[in-house]
């Protein structure tokens, strides 16, 4: 069941729905908006062969900062990270989804590709996977809304939290980080080599 913004506001104020900072003019009637951070993943693509996700080969990137009044070219074709300036998370009750502003959408700004959903119990500052598949340029400035979370309720609290099955930390910034059963089995493998 999604929430409304009546439902929204009383998540944040039991303390189940996270939001910081929370600005009640964000708040739409099913959703609320949040805003681009300061902070880009981008590919370096002339020292990136290839990326094999199945091999554990990830592209080598940089991060690039942004300050706020200034902007972020994003090319035709390119593919970047961004993060979100707010700090949210859901308890075990609840979940997050993460939906593009159409506004942007119909100028060519993809913010996610496929990963939209927040898991209960993550508390932390997503990140987006900008793409821009229009053929022109795409000026992206830190503090523009870009996109909207909608929140849901679920059926039964979850078993196991975020923290428990979840690779990415608070701060979200180990792109490419192992899943927790990969990480678990290397530890394992490091102590039986012992």
């Amino acid at each position: 069941m999604f929430l409304s913004d009546t439902d929204i506001k009383k998540g944040i104020k039991d303390g189940s729905i996270v939001i910081r900072p929370f600005d009640l003019k964000k708040l739409q009637p099913v959703s609320y908006d949040v805003t681009l951070g300061n902070e880009f993943e981008v590919t370096n693509r002339h020292a990136t062969s290839i990326i094999d996700p199945a091999n554990k080969i990830y592209p080598q990137t940089r991060t690039v900062k942004v300050k706020d009044g200034e902007a972020f070219i994003l090319h035709p074709g390119e593919s970047v990270l961004g993060k979100q300036r707010e700090f949210i998370g859901v308890d075990r009750n609840h979940l997050i989804l993460l939906s593009g502003k159409s506004s942007l959408a119909r100028a060519g700004l993809v913010v996610h590709n496929t990963a939209m959903l927040f898991n209960p119990c993550h508390y932390f500052y997503p990140t987006f996977e900008l793409v821009n598949t229009n053929n022109v340029p795409i000026v992206l400035r830190p503090g523009m809304t870009i996109a909207q979370l909608l929140f849901a309720r679920l059926t039964s609290p979850t078993s196991r939290t975020y923290k428990e099955t979840g690779r990415y930390g608070a701060k979200n910034s180990n792109h490419f980080a192992e899943s927790r059963d990969a990480s678990i089995k290397k530890k394992r493998a490091a102590k039986k080599k012992k």
